[in-house]
């Protein structure tokens, strides 16, 4: 009974930073300033203030974290799936597997002739600050979307670079010397996590995918705990098996997430969730890992002025022209691309990975870790804070998406092939069509829902770009009714 007390304290901390995280997203809507930046800072000054932050094991923080990153990666791979990546897979591989690849060498050759630091520390720190988080764009924006290639882009870029740096910093965590036999050991164990981490994250879908719709659960809440617990075990047996974790949740996420299953709108839901909720967590426990003040801090040494120049050269030189040389062949507007070389924001892996070089013991490890942290502050809270206004000057389309508490539910036994949804596009056939001029026998509109409300559907019901419909139309018919359309929602 003694530990009441201090248990009903920590509880109320606990409380108190979850309902921060989730009111957040209303702050960033006044505030062009992202809410993980706010976590990641006040994590590290509040540890300053009260030093028992401070004592939380290293090692600790790396698994909560890790966990954190396993559920952001699943949640990003169902939210792009396999026809948005299947679309961009050249543009997608290009930059998140190559261009991180190159930004490491770039900031590496930058961090050693700059700076003098040992070549081995240099790479190590690189490494660790090649991959992007866009999803901190996407928490800038708020309830807007970025509309196009861009936002897909973005959004691939990350989800792909993310295992690529993980793996290539653990191989090279795992030599002490960079010679001729050592570069090739570094590229063939390199090569081998990422082929297991893919082969195993495709075979996991596929299982997950058959899982989801074979096997019936007493209780609806049921479905997206096991769906988790999947997620988990593919992590676990790819790490197990010598591959890389985060690409096979990744991948795992893509085949699942253009499928249909039973339950899938409230699995997604409850994914989504759980992941911003994740990336809130992974940015307190890295803040309280960082001292910012006194002779061991970020400001007694020279690990801020360091940060700072990287940082700049980041944002400024190295991803410009690395994104210039690697989609130079597509074809994106010069908005589009001058978007895409300022969005490259840092996030939660830099600094995970700033974790494992601290774990290694690797000579000079602190300073690159307070070196990360100062790159991954200045790219949320500079390149962050400019994100918005910067799609609107390039023109940059936003698309925005307004809450909707209210639902209309049916449920089924079986699954609804007859009944689609889709979103009518502007152009398109039923664009500024009634529905009994529709040029099809083979379905009937039986909702409509026009700027978030219900209209009621007669045969003289006009339809316009934008409206939401369900329509019942056989399984065998649904491509030519969704020429009619335009584009299909779900």
């Amino acid at each position: 009974m003694n530990d009441v007390l201090p248990f009903a304290t920590a509880l109320i901390i606990v409380a108190g930073v979850g309902l921060a995280a989730v009111l957040s997203h209303r702050f960033v809507e006044r505030f062009p300033i992202p809410a993980s930046a706010l976590f990641l800072i006040g994590a590290a000054v509040a540890s300053d203030i009260w030093t028992p932050l401070t004592e939380v094991p290293i090692l600790q923080v790396e698994r909560v974290v890790t966990i954190a990153l396993v559920v952001i990666l699943f949640d990003g791979g169902m939210q792009l799936g396999w026809r948005r990546v299947r679309a961009n897979a050249g543009a997608i591989l290009w930059l998140g597997a190559t261009g991180t690849l190159l930004t490491a060498l770039a900031v590496a050759a930058s961090a050693h002739l700059l700076f003098g630091l040992d070549w081995r520390i240099a790479l190590l720190l690189a490494t660790a600050l090649s991959p992007t988080d866009p999803a901190v764009v996407f928490s800038v924006l708020g309830r807007r979307q970025i509309g196009g290639r861009s936002g897909v882009l973005l959004q691939g870029e990350s989800g792909a670079n993310d295992p690529v740096g993980i793996a290539l910093l653990v191989v090279l965590l795992s030599t002490s010397q960079f010679t001729g036999a050592a570069a090739v050991s570094v590229a063939w164990s390199f090569t081998t996590q990422l082929v297991i981490g893919a082969a195993i994250g495709v075979l996991g879908g596929l299982g997950l995918l058959w899982l989801m719709r074979s096997i019936l659960l007493p209780a609806a809440g049921l479905y997206s705990v096991r769906v988790l617990m999947c997620v988990f075990a593919i992590y676990a047996l790819t790490t197990i098996a010598h591959g890389s974790g985060f690409l096979a949740v990744l991948v795992a996420g893509v085949v699942v997430g253009d499928q249909r299953a039973p339950y899938k709108v409230e699995i997604e839901r409850f994914h989504s969730a759980l992941a911003n909720l994740a990336e809130i967590v992974a940015f307190v426990m890295l803040g309280l890992t960082i001292q910012i003040t006194g002779p061991h801090g970020i400001t007694g040494g020279n690990a801020l002025g360091i940060g700072l120049c990287l940082a700049a050269l980041l944002a400024i030189v190295i991803r410009p022209l690395l994104v210039a040389v690697l989609l130079w062949r597509t074809d994106l507007t010069r908005g589009e691309r001058l978007f895409i070389c300022w969005t490259g924001l840092k996030g939660a892996v830099p600094i995970l990975l700033g974790v494992f070089i601290l774990q290694a013991g690797v000579p000079d490890a602190a300073r690159a870790y307070d070196i990360i942290f100062v790159v991954v502050a200045f790219s949320v809270i500079v390149q962050g804070g400019t994100v918005t206004a910067l799609a609107r000057r390039l023109s940059i389309p936003l698309e925005s998406v307004n809450p909707r508490p209210w639902g209309m539910n049916a449920r089924f036994e079986e699954e609804p092939n007859s009944l689609h949804r889709f979103t009518i596009a502007p152009g398109a056939t039923a664009d500024g069509s009634t529905v009994n001029d529709l040029p099809s026998d083979d379905l009937w509109v039986s909702v409509l829902i026009r700027h978030g409300r219900l209209v009621t559907v007669t045969a003289d019901t006009v339809l316009h770009a934008g409206d939401e419909i369900l329509v019942l139309a056989e399984p065998e018919s649904v491509t030519d009714v969704a020429k009619l359309f335009g584009r299909t929602a779900g």
